[in-house]
């Protein structure tokens, strides 16, 4: 054999075939590089494996185009990948797919998979796969007249190209590979007997368990199929896999299969992450598996001790602690990840450029759901999100325990609007060549079309007449005049509805603020509307229509700055609801804290808690699941904090039950505080090809905890109803009956689960959010800075008008438009009323040594809130700004308008609006941050809703000026809708 065992070498090395272990590239997605399948041959000799099959779904001449030959280009690639595999004592196995067209019985078809095979056998390659995955199990007119069923078939051109290559390795895959998807049972499946009993005895056969993603697997289940098949199965396991879902990524331990199962098998291939440098804890987790005999929690004798240690109060687990001795050969999950952490942490700090932006490299595409049980389509890892191949049926049944499919079929629903994005058909994968680049598509003006025998189609595609690929690249002109065009191709979002675009000399942007003309007619204060003349306008340039849902305001590419993308923190103090608010003793470490943060390098820690953020498919991380549990407990238990003192003078006088939830609030702040310091020393980390692959993974955690966070200092105010819980709860999460077990049981296929714990704890906020919270723009580059939401205090007030007078023209300063001694008139009637009247429902938005660069306020009854404000606001300004002002030559139109508006105020807001939406809002944020990060409105929005929601209310309206076409814009993107229009107002309302 190339590769000797090592010193502690593999259990089953020992038999007359080795043990094959390592890694199969299988998924659906954008390729690995060159450099890191070499990379990879490195750390699989280092970690005693000894296989790599080169199988990626979408690379050009694997599946799509699998009878072209390779170019001298491509082959001297290849032929690189090859050495270097022997080189470290490897086994390449080159696979093709060739199932999605091939008609068997045509004998040049199999020449040509012949002629293929035998041109890598020409690079050094010495170990081949053919893979039937993922196809249409229906055989052509031809091929019945040939084969006797569709397993004779593919067996006896596999058996053939097996002889005729004389190769002692040889794999394959067949169109059944899991149990779910025999026909109709594994013991009864005429397909799999006939593989079985008629493939050569020395091919192997690659199988991935009970489902395509399987939880387990067991001794059982691995006999059974061992003696269909009349030879052990090399697992190709899913469980790290993650080309199903854009929002999951798997940094949890191999698990679920006991070490015993290793003289039962032939082998395990992993398929794991797409992202290259999220693999470390799968493959050298699995490399420490392979050389064990046993494992700890089923036969150590102090495993049952552990597990009583690390079971939580709610039904999660706390830090597992490990036994402080472990043989060598007996294995233990988290034991074997903080190997695989230590491993991995000289990762972070070698230094290593990126080679594109930052990108997800699988498609995230939204699909409706199906009822559950769900049986999957066609795709090893992404049956919902192709249509690159039909779709298989299966008649088993899996089970759904104690949850019946009505309550699935909503929380599916629920899942899938999470995703992102709107509901679009899907798209056919981008065909990539990883071989010569891994930054472009290997199309030019067109595309040879694939031999294809049974079709009459055109030797020649014309580009235009394809569909755009998932993963489309976008090319400036001038890009494609750089010598460095490679380095700079960006991959995109798979589909973009509008594609807004703004010219350099727009003014008409506004930051959640709107200032009509003086032709408008007078509207009510405290809304975005302020009748504001403009003596001298400025220009308005045409934009088009904004995105409904989508996360990206209109924006010139050329305003955009790396440096400047931000992400966003959680809050950092906590008021008590007067007019006049204190910080909170309680209150997280500011963004000066966190800098001394960006400082430090990561250590096992933070690694253990990012594997924790991202576990594994059926399972979260101990840390995940605390904050799962921590912030339901305080959301569920929140009203033990109704008439209890704001600022007890000892804790002696306060309620042990308010004494709990205040410690667990800070317990769950600290924990977020831990997230977020996390986020920012990883994206300084000096290795950027490993950053980028994480970074989006990184931010969606950090953007949701913070939200959390800032929703339970908003909660500590206690500014809600006795009755909270039944505003806030009977949505469908994580503690939903039967959804815990649903996806605890292994019994659904993960694709399922759409979203993974950013998911989980996206849907815990009270309020129907839909798609905002995974709408937030993903920087361009990785950025330190981090926003803060948090309550507003009184002190904030200097900022917040600040805010106002600097974006209340069109999101332009208004400071020409009044005299030097009323310059604060505009925020004294947009938002002064609703800070002096409504401060529990007010927010802001922090970010670093900026301070505050946005606000959202609030009146959760705007009827109530007018008649406040009639009472004790209108009077003071009447006094501030009396009416003899009206007689200075010197006041602007402007300056009258809003003057007379205080003294004559008069309220008229439908009756039809406040019966559909009784509350009512502004947002405004600073017009050079809404450019720089879009989806900063859409954070502060999200706060106050859950506000709102837990009040009670469950609409909530704005109004604008009906000339002001970029405020209507600017709402419709955050979730708002036209309910009325008259002659001089639009009224848009947003139910949540």
């Amino acid at each position: 054999m190339a590769n000797e065992a090592p010193v502690d070498g593999n259990f089953n090395m020992k038999n007359e075939k080795q043990f094959i272990c390592g890694v199969v590239e299988g998924f659906y997605g954008r390729p690995w590089t060159t450099e890191q399948r070499k990379d990879l041959f490195a750390k699989l000799k280092k970690w005693g494996m000894n296989s790599y099959v080169y199988a990626p779904k979408d690379d050009y001449k694997h599946r799509a185009y699998w009878r072209e030959l390779y170019t001298v280009e491509e082959a001297d690639h290849l032929s690189s990948l090859i050495a270097a595999a022997k080189e470290h004592e490897i086994n390449f196995y080159y696979a093709l797919s060739p199932g999605l067209d091939m008609t068997y019985s045509n004998a040049k078809e199999t020449a040509t998979l012949k002629r293929k095979l035998e041109q890598v056998s020409q690079f050094g390659c010495e170990a081949f796969a053919l893979l039937f995955d993922d196809i249409e199990p229906e055989m052509t007119k031809a091929d019945k007249e040939v084969f006797q069923s569709f397993a004779h078939a593919q067996v006896s051109v596999t058996n053939e190209i097996f002889n005729h290559l004389n190769c002692p390795r040889f794999l394959f895959c067949p169109t059944q590979y899991c149990s779910s998807r025999a026909v109709p049972s594994v013991t009864r499946s005429e397909y799999l007997n006939t593989v079985g009993g008629k493939l050569a005895q020395d091919i192997e056969i690659l199988w991935t368990g009970p489902r395509v993603v399987s939880k387990f697997l067991t001794v059982e289940g691995i006999q059974e199929i061992t003696e269909v098949l009349r030879r052990p199965p090399v697992i190709w396991d899913n469980l790290h896999a993650n080309d199903y879902c854009s929002k999951r990524l798997f940094l949890g331990p191999y698990s679920g299969r006991s070490p015993k199962l290793i003289p039962l098998l032939k082998g395990v291939l992993t398929n794991p992450n797409c992202e290259y440098h999220a693999n470390a804890v799968a493959i050298h987790t699995l490399a420490h598996w392979s050389k064990c005999t046993t494992e700890a929690s089923i036969d150590n004798a102090i495993s049952a001790d552990i597990k009583l240690e690390t079971e939580g109060d709610q039904g999660g687990f706390g830090e597992e602690m490990t036994p402080n001795c472990l043989a060598k050969n007996i294995y233990h999950p988290r034991e074997a990840l903080k190997n695989a952490i230590r491993a991995w942490l000289p990762e972070f700090q070698v230094e290593k450029e990126a080679w594109g932006p930052i990108t997800k490299p699988h498609p995230p595409v939204t699909m409706v759901m199906p009822i559950i049980p769900i049986i999957p389509s066609v795709n090893t890892c992404m049956s919902l999100t192709t249509s690159t191949t039909a779709t298989v049926t299966c008649t088993q049944t899996m089970k759904v325990p104690e949850v019946n499919t009505t309550q699935l079929q909503a929380l599916a629903e629920v899942c899938s609007t999470v995703t992102g994005g709107e509901t679009i058909p899907p798209l056919p994968n981008v065909v990539m060549n990883s071989l010569v680049s891994a930054k472009k598509i290997v199309t030019n003006d067109t595309i040879p079309n694939p031999i294809v025998s049974n079709l009459s189609i055109p030797d020649k595609i014309p580009v235009p007449c394809i569909q755009a690929p998932i993963m489309a690249l976008k090319e400036s002109v001038e890009e494609d005049k750089e010598a460095d065009v490679a380095a700079k191709v960006q991959i995109s979002e798979p589909i973009e509805v509008e594609d807004i675009t703004e010219k350099d000399d727009m003014v008409d942007k506004v930051d959640g603020k709107a200032l009509p003309s003086a032709s408008g007619a007078e509207t009510e204060a405290g809304t975005e509307v302020m009748a504001i003349a403009d003596e001298n306008p400025s220009p308005h340039s045409t934009t088009e229509p904004m995105e409904c849902g989508s996360s990206v305001l209109s924006s010139s590419p050329k305003q955009k700055s790396s440096s400047e993308d931000v992400v966003m923190s959680e809050s950092v103090s906590t008021s008590s609801g007067s007019m006049h608010v204190e910080t909170s003793d309680g209150s997280l470490n500011s963004n000066v804290d966190l800098g001394e943060d960006v400082a430090k390098e990561l250590s096992n820690e933070d690694l253990s808690l990012l594997c924790d953020l991202f576990y594994l498919p059926f399972e979260h991380g101990s840390k995940g699941l605390v904050i799962l549990n921590e912030f339901h407990w305080l959301k569920t238990n929140a009203s033990v904090l109704l008439g209890a003192p704001k600022k007890p003078s000892t804790d002696a006088s306060v309620k042990p039950e308010v004494q709990e939830w205040l410690q667990r609030s800070e317990k769950f702040a600290s924990l977020c505080q831990s997230i977020l310091a996390l986020a920012k020393k990883f994206s300084v980390c000096v290795n950027k090809e490993l950053l980028y692959d994480l970074y989006s993974y990184v931010w969606d955690i950090a953007g949701i905890v913070a939200l959390l966070n800032a929703f339970v200092q908003w909660l500590a105010l206690a500014h809600f109803p006795s009755n909270i819980n039944s505003y806030t709860q009977g949505s469908y999460t994580w503690f939903s009956k039967g959804w815990k077990d649903t996806f605890m049981s292994g019994e659904q296929e993960p694709w399922v689960f759409r979203g993974g714990l950013t998911a989980d704890l996206q849907r815990l906020l009270p309020v129907d959010s839909g798609n905002d919270l995974f709408l937030y723009k993903l920087p361009d580059a990785p950025s330190s800075n981090f926003y803060t939401v948090r309550p507003y205090v009184f002190t904030d007030e200097e900022a917040v008008y600040s805010i106002c007078h600097k974006t209340c023209r069109d999101g332009s300063d208004c400071s020409e438009l009044f005299p030097e001694n009323l310059q604060g008139i505009p925020a004294d009637r947009l938002v002064g009323p609703f800070i002096t009247i409504n401060p529990e429902f007010c927010m802001v938005m922090e970010c670093g040594s900026l301070g505050l660069i946005g606000y959202i306020c609030g009146a959760l009854d705007a009827k109530v809130f007018y008649k406040n404000q009639q009472m004790c606001w209108l009077p003071a300004m009447c006094l501030k700004y009396p009416i003899e002002l009206l007689e200075s030559p010197e006041l602007t139109p402007t300056a009258k308008d809003t003057i007379t508006h205080f003294h004559n105020f008069k309220y008229d807001c439908p009756q039809e609006v406040l019966n559909g939406y009784p509350s009512m809002m502004t947002c405004c944020v600073l017009k050079e941050q809404l450019t720089h990060d879009p989806s900063v409105a859409k954070r502060l929005v999200t706060v106050l809703l859950a506000a709102f929601r837990s009040n009670g209310s469950f609409g909530v309206h704005v109004c604008i000026n009906r000339t002001d076409r970029y405020m209507h814009q600017f709402y419709t993107k955050l979730g708002f809708a036209e309910i009325l229009q008259d002659n001089m107002r639009i009224y848009l309302g947003r139910n949540f």
